[in-house]
């Protein structure tokens, strides 16, 4: 037998997701420590579901060893950003092609297209007003129903651990003017052309937007660093 577990899963996800945000909008800065103590007096919640939550940041690599017992907000690593965003290639290729073959064999239902579309527009409508977590937020909002478009639900696992890395480099990203209207701009193409059924022309497109959102945010990355 095995002992019943002792934690609070809701609660460490809400501190997860609030501590992901901070980080990624760069309320916790890089080589900014994060002791349970500190964490849970700012978010007033106890200390267990803060050690559980941090323990994620770690083995996300959002958070890294600080000393002895503490962790530090782990800096950004151009390099392994890019690395990252060539597999995002690959699969958000993957997922668009299976995505459009799926509608071109009439396998996508109205609601499932009808989602992915509110998640286009939404997008879509936020304005140089909104701010850098909102508009990350409504990003990974249109990249995730297009991997379920894809029917292959191993491709969102996959990416799922990842997000959080892709939600902090894209919000080093989307600080550029003008750059977020850009990229809706892209995913109303990706869209478009899965909803044709032109799988060939659907993975480009896909691939390429993963790529080339990879290379600026590196190029960004190492201007930051370079001061």
């Amino acid at each position: 037998m095995l002992d019943p577990l002792q934690s609070e899963p809701a609660l460490v996800d809400l501190v997860h997701e609030r501590l992901v945000e901070a980080i990624s909008v760069g309320r916790l800065a890089p080589g900014e420590r994060l002791t349970q103590g500190h964490v849970a007096d700012l978010l007033d919640v106890s200390r267990q579901p803060v050690s559980h939550a941090l323990q994620l940041l770690k083995h996300q690599g959002l958070a890294v060893q600080h000393g002895r017992k503490g962790l530090a907000v782990a800096p950004m690593d151009a390099m392994q950003i890019w690395n990252l965003y060539q597999i995002r290639g690959a699969l958000d290729g993957l997922a668009a092609r299976l995505a459009a073959t799926r509608v071109r064999d009439g396998l996508v239902s109205e609601a499932e297209l009808g989602e992915a579309r509110a998640a286009l527009v939404s997008g879509k409508s936020l304005g140089p007003e909104s701010g850098i977590i909102e508009l990350v937020r409504a990003d990974v909002a249109f990249h995730q129903t297009v991997h379920a478009l894809s029917g292959n639900p191993e491709i969102a696992r996959t990416v799922t651990d990842q997000w959080p890395q892709f939600m902090r480099s894209m919000a080093a990203f989307l600080d550029e003017p003008d750059r977020s209207a850009a990229i809706w701009d892209e995913h109303t193409e990706i869209f478009d052309v899965i909803c044709a059924g032109d799988a060939e022309k659907a993975e480009t497109l896909a691939s390429e937007h993963a790529l080339r959102a990879g290379a600026n945010t590196q190029r960004r990355l190492l201007q930051l660093d370079q001061g």
